[in-house]
């Protein structure tokens, strides 16, 4: 199963080339696992962007397919495609470690957060 996300492009998210800047990506990406896994307390241990098309117009709302590709002990893999419409945009994998908030320091996964998270496993 994927989830599936809408993130807005704003005006402001072009840069001086006309489209839409590198960096914002990932702010997408965030917003749209913010959306799906809001109640896992975790940090992006990495995130990659593989950049496909350029955006070249805001006022338009991107698709966000979004799904588990590893769990571990306290981590998990995440894969991210962006369209533009048909057009594939950008395909974004991040590693999120889970976290106690009371210690700030990695914990594993408890139950409930890896049964949530293999509903959205593809291999």
């Amino acid at each position: 199963m994927r989830f599936q996300s809408k993130q807005y492009v704003r005006w402001g998210d072009l840069d001086a080339f006309g489209h839409v800047n590198n960096a914002t990506y990932l702010v997408y990406a965030q917003e749209a696992r913010y959306a799906w896994s809001k109640m896992i307390e975790m940090v992006v241990a990495r995130a990659e962007v593989d950049f496909l098309a350029p955006i070249y117009e805001g006022d338009i709302y991107l698709d966000i397919e979004i799904w588990v590709n590893k769990i571990g002990t306290s981590s998990f893999g995440v894969t991210y495609e962006m369209k533009n419409g048909d057009e594939l945009v950008a395909v974004v994998k991040s590693v999120q470690v889970t976290v106690s908030m009371e210690t700030k320091k990695s914990r594993p996964l408890n139950d409930a957060e890896r049964d949530f998270l293999n509903k959205y496993l593809e291999s």
